[in-house]
């Protein structure tokens, strides 16, 4: 009941990775057309200050919540790993970590296909252009949380063979 780095963390991380991709990719959509609205108006209405501050903004937004999005999956997957050290699994539960790991894998594969399907219509392709760190990781999800999933293994079960 109490167990912590265990392969539910691994779809846990798929997930807010997904969630957080989707929200950023609808964000940075939302304020590139606010940023596009702001930039067609006449110079009476509003002045050019405002337009060269938005267009910072924007660009700021993407660059800051690109990276922050690399950070999260790095900081996620080394909390997943520190909480597995903690916790002893006798190692005759690898072929059930096996199978669940396999699931999750899958699972990334969909959500890797969900974001892929929503950068690539006509509204979000160019936004998703601009997500060099996120779509890289989206792109690549599934073979990243079986790499995670991996060594999530070894260290669960090296831990529990040694006590």
């Amino acid at each position: 009941m109490n167990k912590k780095g265990n392969i539910q963390d691994l779809a846990y991380i798929a997930l807010v990775l997904l969630f957080f991709s989707v929200v950023v990719l609808v964000g940075l959509k939302i304020a590139g057309s606010f940023n596009d609205g702001l930039a067609s108006m006449d110079s009476s209405v509003v002045d050019d200050t405002t337009k060269q501050n938005t267009q910072l903004a924007v660009t700021r937004y993407t660059y800051s919540v690109d990276n922050s999005f690399l950070f999260l999956m790095i900081f996620m997957c080394i909390g997943i790993l520190i909480l597995a050290a903690m916790v002893a699994v006798h190692p005759i539960f690898i072929p059930l970590y096996f199978l669940g790991w396999i699931f999750v894998v899958f699972l990334g594969g969909v959500f890797s296909n969900v974001y892929q399907e929503m950068a690539a219509d006509a509204n979000f392709a160019a936004t998703a252009s601009s997500l060099t760190f996120l779509s890289g990781i989206m792109n690549t999800l599934p073979f990243l949380i079986g790499i995670i999933g991996m060594v999530l293994m070894i260290i669960l079960y090296k831990v529990g063979s040694n006590q």
